[in-house]
């Protein structure tokens, strides 16, 4: 049932989880505050829009979710499609986007989708994360060395070009105050995990860069000042000629969404022992990426680092991540005006952390170790991310793996002879192998093993061409065939057809229920002959004596 853990976590709620939840939200409200920011400067949006995101989405996420911890708002993963949308089509543009992607989200959900994203391709993950991790290090260079330049280029190759053009324009205060953060906010979480290290960093390199006079870009020097309160709700112009061409990077926007928030619940169940309802949590991502951007909001997910924050810190039912949005939405009132003092060469160094932790690189080197398909699916989906379009690396790696896995199915789909004739030793421990069984003269049996797909079919073709001299009876073994699709029930009504033509009988063997069904749906079973498809290989000779025995 569509209900939200918050109406479940309320029973027996009571004032010392109430306690526990307001100190974790407060906690997690602090540690987002600096992200929130970071993630929408580097989506090229501006600052308040991600607070705007954490605070509406958040809250709508947390109470309309299908996780007791789970702590929503504007995410790394995003960074990349949201610069691609706002380049191309501006915020409005964006706004757009969102709200089909929340429109698709809302549909993934009540059409209880949620288990089967679960089984996207672990490869194919890990290589657009680490993709995107590569280009969000990339995309920060410039406020990292602080480097005086232009507009910096979408384009991974041409962003590196134009870098070493500029590199005599560093300068060496954004650098120090770069490297400083990166150092605190590493280093601080080793002293106490209750204290954001990134927080710290902002706090000290705002007051060095204020007290110090330093020469370095700022949030207010760049965007100006960041309101104090909520926009009013606007969705904005809406240019139907360019809804067809966001089509595909909402779609992607909803994928991210929804593996990524996916993800985070199911690292927050093992860290709680819980268990969250994955299409309940699909469907408050879509509420919540409907509503954000009305609100002036980017697109927005789970987050797991903040997620786990909050476990960590004591929060256990969606109370505080809603009391996290509340904690942003006071801090942007009392004291958003002086966030316009942060260094953009502070958050640069945030985000190189939170690249790096991103990437994965553990992951992606133990997957380049593993088989050759992951392989080639995480280095595919990895390099076309980087290179080329993350809508493209998701929909290649998809494709991709779905070929490999085929052919991965189809390598342990074993068909062939089996008579008497055959020594398979393989088979010797099987009671019901062939060789202890009395095949009579004139009867040929074939097994096939394992998922009768179209991408096994080819193979049952290949083996039936090398049967010289057509049998009386021609049985079919599939007592290890779990399920068969339209390709594999069309090749065996073929060789049936062809087998009719040459005088042959055709009887089928050890059939399972469920291939039984597609047999009778397909009308196959009736012309092959109920009479001729059977259960057990013992009645399928007996079947094969009695044609013989007429004939």
């Amino acid at each position: 049932m569509f209900i939200p853990k918050l109406f479940v976590t309320l029973k027996g709620y009571n004032r010392k989880q109430f306690a526990s939840d307001v100190i974790a939200g407060i906690i997690v409200g602090i540690v987002a505050l600096p992200l929130a920011i970071a993630f929408a400067i580097a989506s090229g949006v501006s600052p308040e829009k991600g607070l705007y995101t954490a605070i509406v989405a958040g809250f709508i996420i947390s109470a309309l979710g299908g996780s007791r911890v789970q702590i929503g708002g504007p995410t790394g993963a995003f960074i990349v499609i949201v610069y691609g949308i706002v380049q191309k089509y501006g915020v409005d543009g964006l706004t757009i986007a969102t709200i089909i992607a929340g429109f698709m989200l809302l549909v993934m959900g009540f059409a209880r989708l949620g288990s089967v994203i679960k089984f996207i391709p672990y490869p194919l993950i890990v290589g657009f994360t680490s993709g995107i991790a590569l280009i969000i290090f990339s995309s920060e260079i410039k406020d990292f060395l602080g480097i005086n330049m232009g507009v910096v280029p979408a384009d991974f190759i041409d962003k590196w070009a134009e870098y070493f053009k500029h590199l005599d324009f560093i300068n060496w205060y954004a650098v120090i105050i770069s490297l400083s953060t990166i150092t605190i906010a590493v280093w601080f979480s080793k002293i106490t995990h209750h204290i954001p290290g990134s927080l710290v960093a902002i706090l000290l390199a705002t007051a060095a860069t204020y007290f110090f006079k330093l020469p370095v870009e700022t949030i207010g020097t760049r965007f100006g000042a960041i309101p104090s309160s909520l926009p009013s709700p606007h969705i904005g112009h809406i240019d139907l000629s360019i809804i067809k061409h966001l089509i595909q990077p909402a779609f992607t926007i909803a994928i991210l969404g929804a593996i990524e928030s996916l993800l985070s619940a199911v690292v927050a169940d093992g860290m709680i022992g819980g268990n969250h309802k994955s299409n309940m949590e699909l469907v408050a991502q879509g509420v919540a990426n409907i509503i954000s951007p009305i609100f002036g909001g980017i697109p927005a997910t789970g987050a797991i680092a903040r997620t786990a924050t909050n476990v960590k810190n004591g929060g256990r039912t969606p109370i505080a991540g809603m009391i996290h949005a509340l904690t942003l939405l006071v801090i942007m009132v009392l004291i958003g005006k002086w966030a316009t003092l942060i260094p953009l060469s502070c958050l640069a160094g945030i985000l190189v952390v939170v690249a790096y932790n991103m990437s994965e690189w553990h992951s992606f080197v133990s997957i380049l170790k593993s088989s050759r398909s992951d392989a080639a699916v995480l280095l595919a989906t990895f390099f076309l991310t980087v290179l080329i379009d993350l809508t493209v690396a998701i929909e290649v790696g998809m494709v991709l793996a779905a070929f490999l896995f085929m052919r991965r199915m189809t390598q342990i789909s074993n068909i062939g002879v089996i008579t008497k004739e055959l020594n398979d030793t393989g088979e010797g421990d099987d009671p019901k192998a062939i060789q202890k069984y009395n095949v009579p003269k004139g009867v040929e049996v074939f097994e096939i093993n394992g998922p009768f797909f179209f991408g096994a079919a080819y193979k049952f073709k290949d083996s039936m061409r090398f049967v010289e001299t057509s049998p009386k009876v021609l049985i079919i073994r599939m007592r290890y065939v779990p399920v068969i699709d339209a390709t594999g029930l069309h090749t065996l009504e073929l060789v049936f057809k062809e087998a009719e033509k040459r005088g042959t009988r055709f009887v089928i063997s050890g059939i399972q229920p469920e291939v039984y069904k597609e047999f009778e749906k397909s009308g196959l079973l009736k012309k092959i002959g109920k009479e001729n498809v059977l259960t057990q290989i013992d009645d399928a000779l007996k079947r094969a004596e009695e044609i013989l025995s007429i004939n």
